[in-house]
């Protein structure tokens, strides 16, 4: 088992390895067909899978299959939105993305370290669509993203800014989401997380078997079991993180939907935009702003 930040880092790791080191790919859904490109899955025999269970709005032919061929599927998802200690911060506040570079949260904020979702947060902010980020409103991100770094705290991957949060280093993580919170709701009731009124980013995670495994049934029966009922909500009550599974029949009791917001996920998915994957060029722009923005 190895885990990663981003897939770019995961393509240079599985080119590094060995054919057959791996079996089992998760990835960011976005990114299973430049996967599939690179012919780095398997096809997966879609009628052992349970295709039809999986949430109606996750079922994207686009991003998880190939001429007909079904090569990963969604496994979890959940929101990069605003997560916060509602006894610190106003959970007014908290409805609304700009809340982000406003001076009364300055050294209180932890920034989660991944420009894709936080780029699409700033430009949510400023009133467009994720996938409206250009070159040409790039200078217009990068000043809001200079002001929220003005305010943070600290900039971390989740482990960081979760651990900023529940010891009260900061009031609110920018980026962070269900996944952030539910596992701590029991300790600390404070801490909460929303989808603020002008909308929010959505993640999805796809599960599939590496085209170079040795042990392709093995690797298909794991990745059949992740999507049972049985094997989503355990990963979805996992104890890394907890979020939303992709199956609508996850064995999960009241209280570990309550705690997930199951009820209002019809919600959630149509007020959220699915991660913005820019095209190579505007990718290295994006990545070039991020680094600046690391180091202001």
């Amino acid at each position: 088992m190895k885990d990663y930040e981003g897939t770019g880092t995961a393509l240079a790791l599985i080119e590094q390895s060995r054919p057959g080191d791996w079996d089992v790919f998760v990835v960011d859904s976005v990114d299973v067909p430049r996967v599939i490109e690179a012919g780095l899955l398997a096809p997966l025999p879609e009628a052992e899978f349970p295709w039809a269970d999986i949430f109606p709005e996750l079922r994207q032919e686009n991003l998880h299959f190939e001429d007909g061929k079904m090569y990963a599927a969604p496994e979890k998802f959940g929101y990069n939105t605003l997560a916060y200690n509602k006894a610190k911060a106003d959970p007014a506040d908290m409805r609304h993305t700009p809340v982000l570079w406003d001076p009364k949260y300055k050294g209180k904020i932890a920034v989660y370290d991944y420009y894709i979702p936080l780029m699409g947060m700033v430009a949510i902010g400023l009133g467009m669509n994720p996938s409206d980020i250009a070159e040409a409103n790039l200078p217009q991100i990068k000043e809001k993203l200079f002001k929220i770094k003005d305010n943070a705290a600290l900039v971390g991957d989740v482990v960081t800014s979760q651990t900023a949060l529940a010891t009260g280093q900061v009031d609110l993580i920018t980026g962070g989401g269900e996944y952030v919170t539910a596992g701590l709701h029991k300790d600390n009731p404070d801490l909460d997380w929303v989808l603020p009124d002008d909308d929010g980013v959505r993640w999805m995670q796809a599960i599939g078997v590496f085209a170079a495994s040795e042990k392709q049934e093995l690797a298909k029966e794991f990745v059949k079991y992740i999507l049972s009922p049985e094997g989503q909500a355990r990963l979805a009550t996992s104890s890394c993180y907890w979020a939303m599974p992709a199956n609508s029949k996850a064995a999960l009791t009241s209280e570990q939907k309550q705690v997930l917001r199951w009820d209002e996920q019809p919600g959630f998915i149509a007020k959220s935009y699915p991660y913005f994957i820019p095209g190579p060029e505007l990718d290295a722009k994006m990545l070039e702003v991020w680094t600046e923005f690391l180091q202001h």
